[in-house]
Order: C-alpha cells, then sequence, then structure tokens
C-alpha cells in the first residue's frame, strides 16, 4: 500500500519479479486527510485483493516504529499517530510502515536503475514535494527530509518539486534550472555516486534529465509510479524500514 496526498494506491506483487500481480488499485485521498478516513480507503483496498497476510504500507513523512512524526503534505492530525496499530484495527494481517521515498527506493535499488549500484546513492521523487531516500553500499538510511533542504532562503521542494512546475506552469526546461540549483545544494554536502530521480515526472525524463548539469550521474528511475507498491510489499517481507 502506498499512501499519499492525492491518491492511495494498492496491489500484489511478485518478488521474485519486482512487478505488480494483475491491476493496482487507486482510490483518491480523503479530504482533509484524517487518519481514520485514510484507513477506511487502505481497508478498502485490501479487502479487493481479499488479503491476508504482511502488508507493506508506506506514508509521506519521517516514520518511526509506526509512528508518523511529520505531515508536511497530510492532515497535521497524523503527527504522533500510531499509524501501524490503526491500520492493524481494521485490516487483516501485520503491517510494516516505512517512508514512502524510502519504499520507493528500496525497489529501485532491489529491481531498477539502483540494483548493483554500491557507494552512495540518493533517490529523489519529485511530486506533491520532493521525497528521498538515501542508501549506502545498498544498504537504507531511513527517514532523511532532503525536500526541506534550506536553497535560496526556502524549501527546496517549494521551488523544484513537480507541483510547483504545475502550479507555476513552468516549462521543462526552466524547471530544469531550479532542479540543478536544488541539486547541487545537495551535492555539496553527500557527494552522491549516483541520483536517481523518480514520481510521475520520471515518465517524461527525457524532457528534463538530459538538461540537467549536475556533477554527479543522474538516471530516472525504472518502476515509475508501481515503485511505492514494490518497495512496501519487500520491505514487509524483509522487515526493512521503521
Amino acid at each position: 500500500m502506498d499512501i499519499g496526498g492525492s491518491g492511495i494506491k494498492g496491489g500484489v506483487v511478485d518478488l521474485d519479479k519486482g512487478e505488480l500481480v494483475g491491476e493496482r488499485v487507486r482510490i483518491p485521498t480523503p479530504q482533509p486527510a484524517l487518519p481514520d478516513p485514510v484507513y477506511g480507503v487502505v481497508s478498502e483496498i485490501v479487502g479487493r485483493f481479499g488479503w491476508e497476510g504482511r502488508i507493506g504500507v508506506t506514508y509521506p513523512g519521517v516514520m518511526k516504529h509506526g509512528v508518523t512524526f511529520t505531515a508536511a503534505n497530510m492532515d497535521a492530525s497524523w503527527v504522533g499517530t500510531d499509524m501501524a496499530a490503526g491500520l492493524e484495527a481494521v485490516i487483516p494481517g501485520t503491517v510494516q510502515t516505512l517512508n514512502d521515498a524510502d519504499a520507493a527506493g528500496i525497489a529501485e535499488m532491489a529491481y531498477g536503475a539502483g540494483k548493483g549500484e554500491r557507494g552512495l546513492v540518493l533517490m529523489l521523487t519529485f511530486g506533491t514535494g520532493i521525497g528521498s531516500a538515501l542508501f549506502i553500499d545498498g544498504r537504507l538510511v531511513p527517514n532523511t527530509e532532503f525536500g526541506h533542504i534550506e536553497v535560496d532562503g526556502e524549501d527546496g521542494e517549494k521551488r523544484a518539486s513537480a507541483s510547483a512546475r504545475e502550479r507555476e506552469e513552468l516549462s521543462y526546461p526552466h524547471w530544469a534550472k531550479r532542479v540543478d540549483r536544488y541539486l547541487d545544494t545537495l551535492e555539496k554536502g553527500l557527494w552522491p555516486d549516483l541520483i536517481i530521480v523518480g514520481g510521475g515526472v520520471s515518465k517524461k525524463a527525457d524532457k528534463w534529465v538530459p538538461l540537467l548539469s549536475t556533477r554527479t550521474r543522474v538516471v530516472a528511475a525504472e518502476l515509475l509510479n508501481d515503485a511505492g507498491i514494490v518497495g512496501a510489499a519487500l520491505a514487509a517481507e524483509q522487515h526493512i524500514g521503521q
């Protein structure tokens, strides 16, 4: 399961291949995105698949031991909520919770653009905000929040997210310059060996990734919008996450 600010998605995953079995189900996130209505949507999707085993569930914020600590693009009532307990009260099986970008990164490292890569790999998901996942020799460093790194006096995601491009009706070349500036700031502190860019905008990577001038090699994610679901399933199977 992949909980987002605009949609909640779910599916059954073949972990040998790293791909969905059949179609995924997507239901718009309830507005306001309060915990109980969101739990209800997750329960509905799980019920459609008749699934009773272990379930991986992502959340767009910091997750520690099933509890949500931030809510940048969700309702503020999520802060301090035990999401794992809330979900296990309404669905069968047990829940593995983790940050949504961490889940996408886990999927890309196992099956996609990061497979076999060593050193320091940074996964960035461009959507409503900017999610991040950091890996050192394939091991996840959970709950990085690099979308909130300050760039020119404000959160990087406020100017370089995919929603900022849409909101301000920016051309891909204009937006790529903002992404470049954001990546330059990250590079000064991290010196990554590879940057993987994901989120819905990765489907049009040819329009902006070649325009980037950042020092680090940048590649598009391969699992696209399924990365969060695939990574959540793998995290549940291997007990990865927080």
